[in-house]
């Protein structure tokens, strides 16, 4: 009889602890639903909404040191408590009483005349190159699976080749940003003094000093044509700083052409359109805005994150747009309707760095959470996590092949060869020619750089997602990366003032 008393009170002992270890899993379960449902909620972003929404429900409409991005996450924490304390049927009564001002927020914000004929000279430029850009891939998914690794493998035995060609001290200063000419044949180098310079490369020899700005700049763009087909003498280079200015740079003055004011923080990326008319930036006053270069007039001034917007970059077909901000979110806006056509959620911390894929599908985000994520507009989330580097990613860059520094293989002699081997040599020389041509445009986005705050600049395939190469620096942060248009040279931007270039060990 005593025996089975003890097994009775065995039993109701494992009862008792699995009863309570499925009320903690549910608990669990809870707080991981209400921080879901939290992140779709609709919520204010204008802080005086906020406040208003705050004092509504008996809430502080303010605490001490409370910024407006830390007041709006305490309101979405509140109403997600709310809500779940209410049920799934409460929380959309809730959500429905703000429903219709956010959706006038989002979609019917007023614009100006010359915003109207920006957007339809958008739909304009980009439509046909997306229409090119489809019809080039086509081409491509016909080509021999053979001839594809081949390609590859050729590109990718180049790219584990590069190493350190040099370093120079580029300002007093770290510099935070480094950009290629579209030539190659100048470096741009972005600095905390304030200051941005030009450099020849290889040689590291300084050019000029362009000095426009009061604060640290944050950001350098060239424009698509410059060193090419621009004149010296109009807008080549754009470039962003501390003091909340955008400032518009020719090649041969030491002052700017243009001074964009418009931004009520420190502005921290810029980035031209691929047409050149226009430039992007992106500020810590949460939002970025758009540009005409001509005009030096703003266009859009675009809200949607709810802290600093960090990062901003245009797809090549030039009808998209992406920013990235501190509140880990990215957003890609369709520029010729100014709606949000993906939102790239999954960071766990801020966003620092977003490149388009020359495939213009894919994007790549680098943040604070040491990783970079691929996601795919095709199906609307990240298809891949690369676990990049130890510390932030600060800087992602795709190698752009650029038609204009690709030189077909010369036939020597044509003529002579024919007579002597026969019109077959003659035909085998213009196939090889056409091949390299192939080649040349499938290398365009086989690769990309990405740069940390470990002090390492490391190089990617942009297939399978794999390492190639690791490039140390003399640096603890290295804050910037970029790759030339012919594939030959990298070039990195550090903390510790100095600036390295690399290039492939022949």
């Amino acid at each position: 009889m005593s025996e089975l008393t003890l097994d009775t009170l065995a039993d109701d002992g494992n009862y008792l602890g699995s009863e309570r270890a499925r009320l903690e899993n549910k608990v669990i379960l809870d707080e991981l639903e209400r921080k879901k449902k939290a992140r779709t909620m609709a919520v204010p972003t204008d802080d005086n909404r906020v406040k208003a929404r705050l004092r509504e429900i008996g809430e502080p409409i303010t605490l001490f040191g409370e910024r407006a991005a830390d007041r709006r996450d305490r309101l979405i924490y509140v109403l997600s408590q709310i809500n779940a304390a209410r049920g799934d049927d409460a929380m959309h009564v809730d959500e429905s009483s703000s429903e219709s001002e956010e959706e006038e927020e989002e979609f019917y914000s007023p614009g100006s005349l010359e915003l109207l004929e920006a957007r339809r000279q958008l739909a304009v430029y980009s439509l046909p190159r997306a229409q090119k850009r489809i019809a080039q891939q086509r081409l491509d998914s016909r080509m021999e699976l053979g001839k594809i690794i081949e390609i590859r493998k050729k590109v990718f035995t180049d790219v584990k080749k590069f190493t350190n060609l040099g370093s120079q001290i580029g300002d007093e200063r770290p510099i935070a940003q480094v950009r290629f000419s579209p030539n190659n044949e100048i470096l741009a180098t972005g600095s905390w003094s304030g200051a941005v310079k030009l450099w020849n490369v290889p040689a590291c020899t300084p050019i000029r000093t362009l000095r426009g700005h009061s604060d640290r700049v944050g950001g350098v763009a060239w424009h698509p044509q410059a060193t090419l087909t621009q004149s010296a003498d109009v807008v080549n280079l754009a470039s962003g700083a501390g003091e909340a200015n955008v400032c518009l740079w020719s090649l041969n003055g030491e002052s700017p052409l243009s001074v964009l004011k418009g931004h009520q923080d420190r502005v921290c990326r810029v980035a031209f359109h691929p047409s050149g008319n226009y430039i992007a930036s992106a500020s810590f006053d949460t939002t970025w805005r758009l540009w005409d270069v001509n005009t030096s007039k703003e266009l859009l001034l675009q809200e949607g994150h709810s802290k600093e917007v960090y990062t901003v970059d245009f797809q090549r077909d030039g009808a998209l747009v992406a920013s990235g901000g501190l509140d880990a979110i990215g957003r890609v806006w369709d520029l010729r309707t100014g709606r949000t056509a993906m939102v790239l959620d999954g960071h766990v911390k801020a966003i620092y760095a977003l490149a388009f894929s020359p495939n213009g599908y894919q994007i790549a985000t680098g943040a604070g959470d040491d990783t970079i994520r691929i996601w795919d507009m095709r199906s609307l989330k990240a298809m891949y996590t690369i676990p990049a580097h130890l510390s932030n990613v600060s800087d992602i860059r795709f190698f752009y092949a650029n038609d204009l520094f690709y030189k077909p293989p010369q036939v020597k002699d044509v003529e002579m060869a024919s007579v002597v081997n026969g019109e077959a040599k003659k035909d085998q020389d213009q196939t090889e020619g056409t091949s390299e041509g192939e080649e040349w445009k499938y290398r365009s986005g086989l690769f990309f750089a990405s740069a940390g705050y470990d002090g390492l600049v490391k190089l990617w395939s942009a297939d399978d997602w794999q390492l190639l190469r690791t490039l140390t620096t003399d640096a603890g942060k290295v804050m910037s990366v970029d790759v030339s248009s012919d594939g030959n040279l990298l070039a990195s931007g550090t903390y510790n003032r100095n600036f390295q270039l690399f290039a492939p060990d022949a």
